[in-house]
């Protein structure tokens, strides 16, 4: 497990790598500053420039509280929504990393079946979808483990990334019933590999790179366990 992920840390510079870490960060900065715009504009267009209130009268300066505070929120959703929407859009490009891992340490593979681009980007939604409703769940119950939060934020996302990603790197290869097979028989080393890429997740900018190493790192595991 800990040669997978060295392995993959070692082929990080590749060009391919970096193709696909642009490609997601950009699509990621361009969704959020188009929502971070359609808010603003819709706040600006509900609230009046003058509001009537009682023992005060007329206040001129409500719309500007509003438009601030409405882009106040869209920089903290921004903030924690970064990383899962990146990993989304990355997603998407993840064949691209187990190409250019194939392509350096498995030359001997015939190229993998194209995967259609509707069921990657379905299942690329489904990681999104998965770990952002299990990380607010683990949010609330953060309140009641007090110091043990970091240790279940990384037990319940290396659940989440080890199933993603063992599933993803399987199912290009073998299809999604063996995949699932593969996964069942394997599931503590996934679930603990899973953990290891969790852990940078709480490292600013670092966060960004897990997408990319976890499709590296599950690529040769997938490959390792297959091969027994």
């Amino acid at each position: 497990m800990f040669e997978d992920f060295f392995r993959s840390v070692g082929q990080m510079t590749d060009p391919r790598f970096r193709n696909v870490l642009m490609k997601g960060v950009a699509l990621t900065v361009g969704l959020l500053i188009a929502v971070t715009l359609a808010m603003t504009w819709l706040v600006g267009f509900l609230v009046p420039d003058t509001v009537s209130l009682p023992l005060i009268g007329d206040v001129s300066w409500v719309d500007g509280i509003a438009w601030w505070a409405s882009l106040l929120l869209m920089l903290i959703l921004s903030v924690v929504l970064m990383v899962p929407v990146a990993g989304a859009f990355t997603g998407i490009f993840l064949d691209d990393v187990a190409d250019a891992v194939e392509a350096r340490h498995y030359p001997e593979l015939a190229p993998a079946p194209d995967v259609p681009m509707t069921e990657t980007i379905r299942d690329s939604l489904g990681f999104f979808g998965v770990i952002v409703g299990v990380n607010l769940i683990a949010l609330i119950l953060f309140f009641f483990v007090g110091p043990l939060a970091p240790i279940l934020f990384w037990v319940v996302n290396g659940y989440l990334l080890g199933r993603e990603y063992f599933q993803m790197a399987a199912m290009r290869r073998v299809g999604r019933a063996e995949a699932n097979r593969l996964r069942s028989q394997h599931n503590m080393q996934i679930w603990l590999a899973g953990t290891l890429m969790a852990i940078p997740l709480s490292i600013p900018l670092v966060n960004l790179l897990i997408p990319i190493l976890g499709a590296a790192t599950f690529t040769h595991l997938f490959h390792r366990v297959s091969h027994r």
